[in-house]
């Protein structure tokens, strides 16, 4: 199916986990498409294997976000998707024991960056353009030693909502998606080793109605439908994705 056939999408962080599978997702459906991501190697590598276009940039740089823009525009002109996906889940830790470079870090990437990625693309939407913002359940759970995180894609989610009012004229949709615990590379990110990795995911898996991890391909068919026409009506709402989780 080529529903989006001749459409440019824009995907950050689309070198691993969710914004590889949607990217991917969105090439399958016929649209070109352009992914950043911090390390150059590891950008490139993805964009060859699934035929996208790559492009480094770091989201917590607004330098890399304005040059970002000025390819965009240079190579396409306007842009009908955009997925803002890149984001990190920084260390844990109680309130007290908080450190000022864990706070930067991951509000500079999820809130900051994610922010004013939104805000430099805009101009380059087309009118019916859609943008997805990735965000998570934990923006409403409050857990325990992961505040930043949790704040930070609080904030996103106050953010991508009042932009769906303010993209509304121009028939612009806003909307999120949150998942639960997915298979992906975040925790290893973050530091973790095997055997702690394991233990989360047993306790995580405990919690979770349906009794597995997601997978980044099913949240990738979501944000795929939700950029569709047959969505043409959805806008700042949010999805959650997370097994029962949360119910």
């Amino acid at each position: 199916m080529n529903q989006f056939k001749d459409k440019i999408a824009i995907v950050t962080g689309g070198n691993s986990g969710i914004g590889y599978a949607a990217a991917k997702e969105f090439i399958n459906q016929g649209a070109t498409v352009l992914i950043t991501g911090r390390r150059k190697e590891a950008i490139e590598e993805a964009a060859q294997k699934i035929g996208a276009i790559p492009f480094t940039a770091d989201q917590a740089n607004l330098e890399d976000t304005d040059l970002l823009c000025k390819e965009v525009e240079k190579q396409f002109g306007k842009v009908d998707i955009l997925f803002i996906n890149a984001g990190i889940t920084g260390s844990l830790g109680l309130i007290e024991q908080a450190s000022v470079e864990n706070f930067d870090n991951v509000m500079n990437i999820n809130f900051r960056g994610a922010y004013f990625t939104l805000s430099k693309l805009i101009p380059l939407l087309n009118d019916g353009a859609s943008v997805v913002v990735l965000s998570s359940i934990v923006a409403s759970t409050y857990n325990a030693n992961s505040s930043v995180y949790q704040a930070s894609k609080a904030a996103l989610n106050s953010i991508a909502k009042t932009a769906a009012i303010e993209l509304a004229p121009r028939k612009i949709r806003v909307n999120l998606v949150s998942p639960g615990p997915h298979k992906t590379e975040v925790l290893t990110k973050a530091g973790f080793d095997e055997a702690t990795l394991q233990h989360i995911h047993e306790s995580l898996i405990d919690r979770i109605p349906l009794k597995k991890m997601g997978e980044a391909e099913d949240v990738a068919k979501l944000v795929t439908y939700l950029c569709a026409e047959s969505a043409n009506f959805i806008t700042g709402a949010e999805i959650i994705v997370d097994g029962g989780m949360t119910v």
